[in-house]
């Protein structure tokens, strides 16, 4: 019975670190690394937008704090 006990605990450690290194092999496959990339670069376009969006919202706020009308300036 002991012997059985064990050899299941060391099917289930098998099968366990199989699919470890087969999720190891799919992250650093090409398609992988880029499936990272790419989600890092969706990440960064958020985040600069999100810094964007902040700054109109702070200048519209300075601007009115101000009593400075708000205009289109043509940035050069």
């Amino acid at each position: 019975m002991k012997r059985l006990v064990w050899m299941g605990i060391g099917v289930a450690i098998g099968v366990i670190a199989f699919r470890k290194v087969t999720e190891a092999q799919s992250a650093l496959s090409p398609e992988g690394l880029n499936r990272a990339v790419g989600r890092l670069a969706d990440g960064v376009y958020d985040f600069a937008d999100a810094v964007r969006a902040g700054m109109s919202e702070r200048e519209t706020d300075l601007r009115a704090a101000l009593g400075v009308e708000s205009q289109d300036l043509v940035r050069r």
